[in-house]
């Protein structure tokens, strides 16, 4: 899960080096990820043992490409750019706390006390961080609809915190391999139709080699090789301690920055990150639900 995040973290700034040429937008982007992803991973399952997946679970493997990848990805970058960065940024902090609801509903997961002060740090932390990093130039100007576009980021985050509870059990059913290379299938379907004519109209001759080493790092690391490690991490994890991790992102991003020379480290950003790595502590600590004799059989 830390690797994962790490590479999401790293992720961010070099899409903005790539799409501040205005050469690829960010749907470009996002569809690149995906179908690039699904690319990589059938080729991938080649070399594997084929397995069989039934009908009954394509289709939940579908849903979950609506989950994981489509409405997460799909809302998060609509809602960028009808809000701030800054607000959106602070907005996927929401991510565990809606995990650690989902999951005391559909896992029965206990809410303990230790679970919610280590998000609360976390979430503090992470805010600290994000509003450390803001422009008055960039980061601070607003969106034509900043509203919807909260309501959108949000909606990403409650998306993606909804695949990490309700597929918990069903991702072992499958190897990793299998499972990506049909969410990212599926997932690829589901956007080509609405994308096609724009990756045609696309000047990729203008791109520099820089850009697309970037592009190659975000198809290949931080998408291809993050989702199946964020896979064995759900798999290992309980979602509440999955969802923390998030915070990670942007200690990455503002290293970025600092290496950059786009910013430096303060007092408070020291204080943030203590905090960000005191809170995915205590919630990785903190008490689990018992295991039931039924599931060993999902």
């Amino acid at each position: 899960m830390l690797s994962a995040n790490v590479m999401w973290g790293l992720m961010s700034p070099l899409a903005k080096f790539v799409m501040i040429t205005g050469i690829v937008s960010p749907l470009i982007m996002t569809n690149m990820r995906i179908v690039g992803a699904a690319l990589l991973f059938w080729l991938v399952s080649l070399f594997g043992k084929p397995e069989h997946v039934p009908g009954r679970d394509l289709l939940r493997l579908f849903v979950a490409a609506l989950l994981a990848i489509v409405f997460n990805q799909g809302c998060f970058i609509f809602g960028v750019g009808l809000t701030s960065p800054a607000d959106a940024s602070i907005i996927t902090t929401s991510m565990p706390l809606w995990a650690m609801i989902l999951a005391a509903f559909i896992l029965k997961e206990p809410v303990t006390f230790r679970k919610v002060i280590g998000i609360l740090l976390g979430a503090t932390g992470a805010i600290l961080l994000i509003m450390g990093g803001r422009d008055a130039g960039t980061t601070t100007s607003g969106g034509t609809n900043a509203i919807l576009g909260d309501l959108l980021v949000l909606t990403a985050q409650f998306s993606y915190a909804t695949y990490l509870v309700a597929y918990k059990k069903f991702v072992s059913r499958y190897s990793l391999i299998t499972i990506m290379k049909w969410m990212f299938t599926f997932a690829a379907l589901s956007v080509l139709p609405f994308s096609a004519a724009d990756i045609t109209a696309t000047d990729w001759h203008a791109l520099s080699g820089d850009h697309i080493a970037a592009i190659s790092f975000i198809v290949v690391g931080a998408t291809f090789l993050s989702y199946i490690l964020i896979l064995v991490g759900q798999r290992a994890l309980r979602p509440t301690v999955v969802g923390m991790y998030n915070y990670v992102q942007p200690i990455v991003a503002c290293i970025v920055a600092v290496a950059w020379g786009m910013s430096s480290f303060n007092t408070v950003k020291y204080i943030a990150v203590a905090l960000v790595f005191s809170g995915v502590y205590l919630v990785n600590t903190s008490k689990s639900r018992q295991p039931q004799p039924s599931d060993t059989n999902n």
